[in-house]
C-alpha cells in the first residue's frame, strides 16, 4: 500500500469541508473522425488502464485519521465505473461542448471507486469527437495527469514500470526508522528554516485585501471557456522581449482581467487581483507518477497598468522577484514538514486550512507543458486537447495553460453565478496576446524601456 501525502490528502479535504467543490481535474482532447463503438472503446479502455496500477486502486482511510490515507487494490474494480457516453446537441459547436465539460466536471466522484473516469462526447460538428479524461486532484497534478491521458492514448510506451510503487518494500521501512530516529534533531532546524522562508508567502494570504468580485463563495455549478494562441507566435514574443512563455501568459491573463474588472465597475488597482500560480517540483523522471508534486507563489498581477508590454515587464519583474524570495521553496517545506508528522495533526491542520475564509488570492493560474508529438486515440488524431482546473477556497476562477503542437490552449473555469463574464476573460487572453506579438514586431526595444521602468518603482502591492 503507499500512502497519501500531505498535498494529496489536502484536495480530499477540500470536498470535505465544502460541498461546494469538486477537485477533479482534467483533459480534453479533440478527435478527427467518427468515434470508436462502445464496446470496442470500452475494450481499449479496459486494457489501456492496466498500464498504470494506481488507476485499478481506491483511496482507504484510517479510522478517525490516525493514519494517512492509503491507495488500495480494488478488488472489484469495474471498467464500467469509469466509462460515461455522451453525445451534443446541435449546433455541436465548442460551445455548446464547453458547457458540457462543465457539467461533466462539476461532478464529485465515487470514493468507492478509482478516483478517474473517461467520458465519449459524439457528434462534435465538423466529423469530430471528443473525449475528457478526468481524475482527483488528489492523485494527479498538471503534469502526471497529462502523463496520464497519454498513457491512455495509441502507441503509448508502456509506463507501469515506472509508475509509484503499491507496496512498501523494507528499503522503505528502514527509510521510515532512520527519519524516525532522526526526527528530534532535524524536525527543529526544518521548522525555522521553513517558517522565515514562508512568512512572506503567509502575510500574502492571510493580510487583509480589497474587497472583489472575483473573491468570494462559490456555488456547485461551473461554466468552461477557453482561449487559443499560437505557440510560435508566444514564442516569437518570448524571444524577442527576453521573457518566458509563462511571463507572456500571465500577462495576457493580467490584461483580460483588467478588462473584465472594468467591465464589472471596479477600479483595476495594483492590489486587486493575487494570483495562486503552481510551480511544478517534479523531477524530470518521474512525471510517470501519478501523485502531486507542485509548490505556489502568489504574485499579484500588475491589471493597473494600460500598455501590454508595460504588464509584460511588471509580470516578468514580480516572478523574478518572487523567485529570488524563495516562495516556492517554502511552500513545498511546509509539505516535507507535514510529511515528517503523525498524520492525526496534519489531518486537522488541513482542515482548518480549508475552512479559512481568504480574502487576499483570486485567481488559479497553472502553466502544464503538453505532449511534444502529435497522439492518437482510437486511430484518430487528436487535434486539440484542453484542460480543466478545478476552483475552491473562494477562487472564483481558475485558469490551465497547456502547449499541444502549435497552440497555447487556456482552459479557464468559472463559478456559473458570479462568473457569468468568462468568455469576455477568454477574448481578452486572446486580443492581449495578439497586441503583443504586433508590439514585438513593432517596438522590439519596448521591453528593455519598460523593464528599467517597472525594477525602480511598479508596486507590488504590499
Amino acid at each position: 500500500m503507499t500512502g497519501l501525502g500531505p498535498l494529496d490528502s489536502g484536495f480530499m479535504e477540500l470536498e470535505d469541508t465544502d460541498r461546494h467543490v469538486s477537485a477533479g481535474i482534467g483533459a480534453v482532447a479533440i478527435v478527427a473522425g467518427p468515434p470508436p463503438t462502445r464496446a470496442e472503446f470500452t475494450a481499449m479502455l479496459a486494457e489501456r488502464s492496466g498500464r498504470d496500477p494506481r488507476l485499478r486502486q481506491r483511496v482507504q482511510r484510517a479510522p478517525w485519521d490516525i493514519a494517512a490515507p492509503v491507495w488500495v487494490d480494488d478488488s472489484s474494480f469495474d471498467i464500467g465505473h469509469h466509462l460515461r457516453w455522451m453525445a451534443l446537441p446541435e449546433p455541436a459547436d465548442e460551445a455548446a461542448l464547453c458547457e458540457l465539460i462543465a457539467v461533466v466536471m462539476e461532478e464529485r466522484f465515487d470514493r468507492d471507486h478509482p478516483l478517474w473516469q473517461c467520458v465519449v462526447i459524439e457528434h462534435l460538428a465538423g466529423g469530430r469527437w471528443a473525449v475528457v479524461v478526468k481524475a482527483h486532484h488528489s492523485m494527479v497534478d498538471g503534469i502526471s495527469g497529462i502523463t496520464m491521458f497519454e498513457r491512455l492514448c495509441d502507441e503509448s510506451v508502456d509506463l507501469a514500470a515506472t509508475s509509484a510503487p503499491t507496496k512498501d518494500s523494507p528499503t522503505d521501512w528502514r527509510r521510515l526508522l532512520v527519519r524516525g530516529l532522526r526526527l528530534p534533531i532535524d524536525l527543529p532546524r526544518t521548522a525555522l528554516a521553513t517558517v522565515r522562508a514562508a512568512v512572506p508567502l503567509i502575510l500574502d494570504v492571510v493580510l487583509p485585501a480589497p474587497d472583489s468580485s472575483l473573491n468570494g463563495p462559490i456555488g456547485r455549478q461551473r461554466r468552461y471557456a477557453v482561449a487559443k494562441t499560437s505557440l510560435p507566435e508566444v514564442r516569437e514574443i518570448r524571444t524577442t522581449f527576453g521573457v518566458t512563455i509563462n511571463d507572456v501568459a500571465l500577462a495576457a491573463v493580467a490584461s483580460a482581467f483588467r478588462t473584465v474588472l472594468l467591465g464589472r465597475g471596479e477600479e483595476p488597482r495594483a492590489d486587486k487581483l493575487r494570483v495562486l500560480a503552481p510551480v511544478s517540483m517534479r523531477a524530470s523522471g518521474a512525471k510517470n507518477i501519478l501523485d502531486n508534486r507542485v509548490s505556489a507563489m502568489l504574485p499579484l498581477l500588475p491589471v493597473e497598468l494600460t500598455h501590454p508590454v508595460e504588464q509584460l515587464a511588471a509580470v516578468h519583474t514580480r516572478l523574478s522577484r518572487h523567485k529570488v524570495r524563495g516562495e516556492a521553496g517554502a511552500a513545498n517545506s511546509f509539505l516535507g514538514l507535514a510529511d515528517r508528522l503523525p498524520f492525526a495533526p496534519v489531518a486537522l491542520a488541513l482542515r482548518l486550512v480549508t475552512m479559512y475564509p481568504q480574502h487576499s488570492v483570486s485567481v488559479l493560474a497553472t502553466n502544464v507543458p503538453g505532449p511534444k508529438h502529435r497522439l492518437h486515440l482510437h486511430g484518430g488524431e487528436v487535434l486539440e486537447i484542453f484542460a480543466y482546473a478545478p476552483i475552491a477556497m473562494r477562487l472564483r476562477t481558475g485558469i490551465t495553460v497547456l502547449s499541444y503542437g502549435d497552440q497555447l490552449v487556456f482552459g479557464i473555469t468559472g463559478d456559473y453565478d458570479s462568473t457569468p463574464d468568462i468568455d469576455l476573460i477568454a477574448s481578452g487572453i486572446e486580443k492581449a496576446v495578439a497586441e503583443l506579438l504586433r508590439h514585438a514586431r513593432q517596438d522590439p526595444d519596448a521591453a528593455s524601456r519598460y523593464l528599467s521602468i517597472v525594477a525602480e518603482g511598479v508596486p507590488e502591492g504590499r
